[in-house]
C-alpha cells in the first residue's frame, strides 16, 4: 500500500483550515446498501455520495434508505445526471433535460440528502440554447429546497474553464461542484489558484470532487505515487482556495472519487487494474483531513 506523504511541499499559497465532511464515493461499488454503509464508516467517512439510479436504491422506499442513513449516522450526497448518461445524448433537448432535472429533483427529499450534485447541459449547445436551459435549472435547484450544485463535467455546458467568468457573469445564481480534473484534460494543463477560471469560480464552489487529473487524462494512477506530485499539489491548492473562500454555511464536503469505468489504468492484455480504488479513496480522505481538516 502506498502511503500519503503528509508533508508534501506545495508550491502554491496555503490558505487556513477549516471543518470539513468526507463523502465516500459509491461509483462501481457492486454490493448492498447494508454493506455499503458497514464500509462507509469503517473507513472514516462521514457520508456517502451515490448516484440516484444506483442499483443500492433499487426496490427501496427512499424514506426507508434516508431512516438508515439516520441510523448508521451518515449524510448523503446524491448525484443527478440528465440527458441520458454521463456523456448526453445529442438528442437530448433543454427541454427534455429541464424536464428529467426537474423530475429527478422532485424525488431527491425523500432521501434527506445534505447537498446535490447535478451532472446536465451539454457543451453541444449553442449560446441561445445555454441561455434558456440555466436560468431555469437554476430556478429549479432554488425552488428544491435543497443544497444543489452543478458539475464542471466534461461534455456538459461547463466542460470549458476559460469560459468560467462569462457563466458566472451570465447566470450569477450558479452553485458548482467543482471537479478540477475534468478540466485538465480539457485544457491540457493542470489546474492552479492563480488560473482566472479558479478565481472566478472559488467563491460558487459547494461540494468538491477530489479526484486528481492530469494533462493527458482526468485520473492519474495514484495520487501518492512521486511522478504525480505536482499534479497533487496543484489540486490541493485549488481546494485550499476553494476552502477559503466559502460563501455558504460549513462545513465544506468533499468526495475522494477516483473511479473505475477507463478512469483507472489497467494493465494490458489482462485488464487488470493498476490500483485499488478503495484504498486509493480512503487514504485520500485521510490525506485531506491533514491538509483542510
Amino acid at each position: 500500500m502506498h502511503s500519503p506523504n503528509s508533508g508534501l511541499a506545495s508550491p502554491f499559497a496555503q490558505p487556513k483550515a477549516m471543518d470539513l465532511l468526507l463523502f465516500h464515493s459509491l461509483w462501481g461499488f457492486e454490493g448492498s446498501l447494508e454493506t455499503a454503509l458497514a464500509r462507509t464508516r469503517a473507513q472514516g467517512f462521514d457520508g456517502l455520495e451515490l448516484n440516484r439510479c444506483h442499483p443500492v436504491l433499487a426496490n427501496r422506499p427512499l424514506a426507508a434508505v434516508a431512516d438508515q442513513l439516520r441510523q448508521a449516522e451518515l449524510s448523503l450526497v446524491v448525484e443527478l445526471v440528465t440527458g441520458g448518461d454521463y456523456v448526453p445524448d445529442l438528442a437530448a433537448g433543454v427541454g427534455d433535460q429541464l424536464a428529467e432535472l426537474e423530475q429527478q429533483l422532485e424525488a431527491c427529499p425523500s432521501l434527506e440528502p445534505l447537498k446535490v450534485t447535478v451532472i446536465t447541459g451539454s457543451d453541444s449547445w449553442s449560446w441561445s440554447e445555454q441561455e434558456r436551459f440555466w436560468p431555469r435549472a437554476i430556478a429549479l435547484a432554488e425552488a428544491s429546497g435543497l443544497a444543489v450544485s452543478f458539475e464542471t463535467h466534461r461534455s456538459r455546458s461547463l466542460a470549458n474553464p476559460w469560459a468560467m467568468a462569462d457563466w458566472l457573469a451570465a447566470f450569477p445564481g450558479l452553485r458548482l461542484t467543482a471537479d478540477l480534473s475534468h478540466w485538465c484534460v480539457v485544457a491540457e494543463r493542470l489546474m492552479t489558484p492563480e488560473l482566472a477560471p479558479i478565481q472566478a469560480m472559488a467563491a460558487h464552489v459547494d461540494h468538491i470532487h477530489a479526484r486528481v487529473g492530469h494533462a493527458q487524462g482526468p485520473q492519474v494512477n495514484h495520487p501518492f505515487a512521486p511522478e504525480h506530485r505536482q499534479a497533487l499539489a496543484a489540486h490541493l491548492a485549488c481546494w485550499q482556495l476553494f476552502a477559503a473562500s466559502q460563501s455558504q454555511p460549513r462545513p465544506l464536503t468533499l468526495t475522494p472519487e477516483f473511479g473505475p469505468d477507463g478512469y483507472l489504468q489497467t494493465l494490458p492484455f489482462t485488464n487488470q487494474p493498476v490500483a485499488d480504488l478503495l484504498e486509493i479513496n480512503t487514504a485520500m480522505a485521510r490525506w485531506l483531513r491533514q491538509e483542510l481538516g
